[in-house]
């Protein structure tokens, strides 16, 4: 075993990333501030192990392979952790002028959704018309087919995170789930069992964390483009529209949001607690 992983392998994965487990396996759910401070915690850890390897998030997704295609999954096969059934690949589009290297597809499937979540039906879905070749279809993992696409991470050519996006259907093939359903599912994204790349999960199970609230925004956002009125007005199927890709997007600067997340943590333990209710004494009797 590399010997900068320990401090991922023996202990987040016990006790660092135990907010992010399943709300399925969870009696008591960790409030904003926790999980955000706690996701904190584990990106800086990522950092140090990455640091002392010389690596990066990309270089952890790539596993070795020499160059990067366009369009290809990496790692083979996509990440997929069969306890949680989270699910992600890696790979970049034609080089551009944005400074993107690639971005990170993150998905939920169906075995490890919440059970009330259920797949949304349009009526002009029923259009008779052909739908769309995804552009970034998950592998099939697990054994039904629905699947939820919860966000991308893009990120530069040194694997920095830059940009948080959601992407219309016809992008990733997935099936629709409103807004609020995925906003759920985010709790349920972890990736402690997956292979390969320990440090790379970690990482992407803390990004969701930290940025729960945005990632949350810009799910509502992407309803928004979708259900736009004028756009259903077109008579197509709306989650085909070719004219409608990224449907929603935020650029996002890591450095400033785990300072955010520091100091909302620090507020949160200064806060003075409200005080225990007092049981009367027996002289003052029970409710008498």
């Amino acid at each position: 075993m590399d010997p900068a992983q320990p401090g991922l392998v023996r202990v987040p994965q016990i006790g660092i990333l135990d907010p992010f487990r399943s709300p399925q396996d969870q009696v008591v759910r960790v409030n904003g501030a926790g999980r955000a401070a706690s996701a904190a915690v584990v990106i800086r850890e990522c950092r140090r192990v990455l640091a002392a390897r010389g690596g990066s998030v990309v270089r952890e997704a790539l596993a070795g392979a020499g160059r990067t295609d366009d369009w290809r999954h990496y790692p083979d096969g996509d990440g997929y952790d069969p306890l949680s059934h989270a699910q992600y690949f890696y790979h970049r589009h034609a080089a551009d002028e944005t400074g993107e290297h690639g971005h990170f597809h993150l998905f939920l499937r169906a075995e490890g959704m919440p059970r009330e979540a259920s797949p949304l039906l349009l009526p002009e879905s029923a259009i008779a018309n052909l739908p769309t070749p995804p552009q970034a279809a998950p592998s099939k993992r697990g054994v039904r087919d629905e699947v939820s696409h919860l966000v991308a991470i893009a990120v530069d050519t040194a694997g920095q995170p830059v940009r948080l996006f959601t992407t219309n259907r016809w992008v990733t093939g997935e099936t629709w789930y409103r807004a609020d359903d995925v906003i759920r599912m985010l709790d349920c994204f972890t990736l402690e069992a997956a292979e390969p790349a320990c440090v790379l999960n970690a990482w992407l199970t803390a990004m969701v964390g930290l940025y729960q609230p945005e990632i949350a925004t810009l799910l509502r956002r992407r309803d928004e483009a979708v259900m736009d009125p004028i756009r259903r007005r077109r008579r197509i199927d709306v989650f085909e529209d070719p004219k409608l890709e990224i449907a929603s997007s935020l650029a996002i600067d890591l450095d400033a949001r785990l300072a955010e997340a520091d100091r909302i943590d620090v507020e949160s333990l200064r806060r003075p607690r409200p005080p225990s209710p007092r049981l009367p004494s027996m002289a003052e009797g029970w409710g008498s």
